[in-house]
């Protein structure tokens, strides 16, 4: 009897502590299943530096001037005529151009080198001043029409630079007090040729001084990955300030000069 109830009490002792046993290992498993700490992504991302294309290489800029003799003048002249109507500012206006137009035609311009550049028709307008003992109920001073004014520009292409001052002494004559000189610039027709070579000679220094600056920073030059160009072909430009050229005084000297042709580029190379 005594022998059956230490056999009871021994299971139910081994009973409870199996049960604990697995409590123990059941609460163990659910810890080391159990999800590891995200962190935020973008907390890691903002303390990373930031690398763009700008931050990885060699920034340079280069310059080529060309220096070249113009080959073409460009003469901007028109004429300007007033009367008291619309009708007969235009009327003469017209004729002074149709006589600028035919002394153009007979120094060799031709039609398609005479390009209109405006033309305006203009009120003229007066300020008056009022007597006050006489009208004094006028508050004011006030404005009269007293006609209209009519320009017509054009400009000319002189495919002749020699005789642009033959030319301009032409068209003076022909319009008289009428004519209005803008003024006279210096380019040269095609100046896709000589654009090639400043190009040319500006990324030549472009790599130059990238070069140089590597051979400093202790770094091998690569590739470039970037590249702009700017700037280009500016005519040289006279003034002649709305002048009226007169008739019958000493020939216009005209000189076109030389003028440069710069191209500036800005070029970005990879580091090795």
């Amino acid at each position: 009897m005594k022998n059956g109830l230490l056999l009871v009490v021994g299971l139910l002792v081994g009973v409870s502590l199996l049960g604990t046993i697995g409590y123990v290992s059941s609460t163990s498993a659910s810890a080391s299943v159990s999800p590891p700490y995200e962190t935020n992504p973008q907390s890691l991302s903002s303390e990373q530096p930031v690398y763009n294309s700008q931050s990885t290489g060699i920034w340079v800029s280069g310059q080529g001037t060309v220096t070249v003799i113009p080959d073409v003048a460009v003469l901007s002249l028109g004429v300007e005529a007033e009367a008291s109507t619309v009708e007969g500012a235009m009327d003469e206006a017209a004729v002074a151009m149709d006589r600028v137009i035919v002394a153009l035609h007979s120094k060799g311009i031709a039609d398609k080198d005479i390009k209109t550049q405006w033309f305006n028709i203009y009120p003229i307008r007066e300020w008056i001043d009022i007597d006050y003992s006489v009208r004094s109920w006028i508050d004011d001073d006030y404005e009269i029409l007293v006609g209209y004014r009519v320009t017509n520009m054009v400009t000319i292409k002189i495919r002749d630079v020699e005789a642009t001052g033959q030319i301009i002494d032409a068209a003076a004559k022909a319009g008289g007090d009428l004519v209005r000189i803008h003024g006279v610039s210096f380019t040269v027709d095609d100046p896709s040729t000589y654009e090639s070579e400043a190009m040319a000679q500006a990324i030549a220094d472009a790599r130059a001084k990238a070069q140089q600056l590597a051979s400093f920073a202790g770094v091998h030059l690569g590739n470039p990955f970037y590249i702009s160009e700017s700037g280009g072909f500016f005519p040289i430009y006279q003034d002649y300030g709305m002048g009226i050229m007169e008739a019958g005084r000493v020939p216009t000297p005209i000189s076109p000069g030389e003028t440069e042709i710069t191209l500036t580029v800005q070029m970005a190379f990879a580091i090795q």
